[in-house]
């Protein structure tokens, strides 16, 4: 089958579900209420990820990075096909073993492409723990072996009240640059960079959702129109087919929050409207990614299958005409 057409097929299954969420909700339904999610695009190759990133290359094609030992790369030229391309850090990454119990898999990368440099955001931790921390990395080409460790940019403690990982940079209006992270325990926390260096700028950590000690985490940030819209993932990840993430959204007009669902409830008290769960044969979709390409806003994350298996999920996104994203 022509490559376009079996794209068009694929993206078209998905718009048709969509169109049931965006009716349900504009006509004031409940985005809690089990809509018929659209199933990811077509993707082949190397899918079998944890916690993506994408990044758009300036040269075309795609950076992703993802959970693995040393932090796994993989490319794509079309955001169709991927496959992979090596490390992180193929010697090593000795400076993260005493938040890893001596392990090499580093979790959930957060990507992006600024002044001419990839920039990579990272965790080390180990299962259970918050004596975690978030480091930077960068690099001019992004291929594997090429990054440079730029250090530690925060950390926690068993006790502190956060854990200090699953990192994503935005960067607001004005040009400040902001990290948002954070899983289980107080909840997503949020700290002001300092554009130059990549690294903290003051000392305050803010708070912009919680579930008050509940499984929230893999805060995703993005603006779009007079919003910032605050991705999570609610509930368990990777227990492979017994996963119960599901994709969350709140919105605010300041990029430090106050972040509020559909029905007005802030996500530090507990809110926040689903826009991605569990359906048909897709379990646990979540650790979203959210990037803008040339046909819409991209929504990246992992789900399981009933074997188990983690693969990479890629829907594109829309806005309904109340502002409210839904997947399609």
């Amino acid at each position: 089958m022509d490559t376009r057409r079996s794209k068009a097929i694929a993206w078209g299954a998905g718009l048709l579900a969509a169109l049931t969420v965006s009716a349900t909700l504009t006509a004031g339904g409940s985005a809690n209420a089990a809509p018929a999610y659209p199933g990811p695009g077509r993707v082949t190759g190397d899918v079998h990820v944890h916690d993506p990133t994408f990044v758009k290359r300036p040269e075309g094609g795609y950076l992703v990075a993802h959970t693995g030992d040393n932090i796994a790369l993989k490319t794509s030229a079309d955001r169709t096909a991927f496959r992979n391309a090596g490390q992180v850090f193929p010697n090593g990454a000795s400076w993260t073993t005493t938040y890893t119990n001596g392990g090499r898999n580093l979790w959930a990368p957060d990507l992006s492409y600024q002044n001419g440099r990839y920039y990579l955001y990272y965790s080390a931790s180990s299962f259970g723990s918050n004596r975690s921390a978030i480091f930077l990395a960068t690099s001019t080409t992004g291929a594997a072996g090429s990054w440079t460790n730029q250090g530690l940019v925060v950390e926690s403690r068993t006790s502190d009240n956060f854990n200090a990982i699953d990192p994503n940079l935005v960067i607001d209006d004005q040009g400040r640059w902001w990290l948002s992270f954070g899983s289980f325990w107080s909840g997503i926390k949020m700290v002001a960079l300092s554009p130059s260096t990549g690294k903290r700028s003051d000392s305050t950590i803010r708070s912009i959702a919680s579930r008050n000690g509940g499984p929230i985490e893999a805060p995703t940030i993005v603006k779009r129109g007079n919003y910032y819209y605050l991705f999570v993932s609610f509930d368990y990840c990777c227990r492979g087919a017994s996963s119960t993430y599901r994709v969350m959204v709140g919105r605010s007009t300041s990029v430090t929050g106050p972040y509020v669902d559909r029905n007005g409830r802030d996500l530090n008290s507990g809110g926040g409207t689903e826009i991605l769960a569990t359906h048909g044969s897709v379990i646990g979709p979540g650790h979203q990614d959210v990037f803008t390409d040339t046909d819409a806003d991209v929504l990246a994350y992992h789900y399981y299958t009933s074997s188990g298996a983690a693969l990479l999920g890629i829907n594109l996104l829309a806005y309904d005409s109340q502002g409210w994203p839904y997947a399609y």
